[in-house]
């Protein structure tokens, strides 16, 4: 199967984003992006899953008998997120007892053994390394926007609780908006996450309209959004 490196890198970050367009893993992107450090955490978890599953999927792809290769891939997966999750235990832990069980199901994440099957499977190590990374890069700035969108209506902060993943020095760069904001309580709920998620696939979908009107209206066709 033929790659290419930019057809990778719009499609993981944009064109086929695993929230945004495949609505993929979306119980431990609505439970958790309550703010910004647990979304950058849990970003960071999946991101280094997708690269190394994909990578190891990729090495093992010519060796591995079609009967049982989804099992095989399941546990390489459920390995990587075991070490995660001990590596968490003892550098992050505060950041893991926030996250608690959303480690662990990074296993059930369909986005990863998605793509082991559907690229890894098929492609080289490079191109599937890639894949992996993107998509784990685009998943990871969802997560990023939407905990810092509920965490700016919901606590009228940025970074708060930095120091679960930076350590106590950065509590400094801890952000708050407006020292007489109460807050909105619905942000930071369940529901909140769901409207957040609504407002950022808007907001691409808005802006994918509006490049195929300009790049219409450029190549002397009717700007239209159809």
């Amino acid at each position: 199967m033929t790659v290419n490196a930019a057809e990778i890198t719009r499609e993981g970050l944009w064109k086929n984003n695993v929230a945004l367009v495949q609505l993929l893993g979306l119980c431990p992107l609505l439970a958790v992006t309550s703010t910004t450090i647990n979304g950058i955490g849990l970003g960071i978890a999946t991101l280094i899953t997708l690269v190394l599953s994909n990578t190891l999927v990729s090495l093992i792809r010519d060796v591995v008998r079609q009967e049982v290769r989804l099992p095989v891939f399941v546990l390489i997966i459920a390995s990587i997120v075991t070490i995660i999750e001990l590596s968490m235990k003892a550098w992050f832990y505060d950041l893991f007892l926030v996250l608690g069980i959303f480690i662990p199901l990074i296993v059930t994440n369909c986005s990863i053994i998605g793509r082991a099957e559907g690229f890894a499977s098929k492609n080289p190590v490079g191109a599937s390394a890639l894949d992996g990374f993107m998509m784990g890069l685009g998943f990871l700035i969802v997560l990023v926007l939407l905990g810092m969108l509920r965490e700016i209506i919901g606590f009228g902060t940025i970074l708060a609780q930095a120091d679960l993943m930076f350590g106590a020095g950065a509590k400094a760069l801890t952000i708050t908006l407006s020292q007489d904001y109460d807050g909105f309580l619905l942000a930071i709920l369940p529901p909140g996450a769901f409207f957040g998620l609504a407002l950022l696939i808007v907001g691409k979908n808005l802006i994918e309209q509006r490049l195929l009107s300009t790049s219409q209206a450029i190549g002397g066709a009717p700007a239209s959004a159809s």
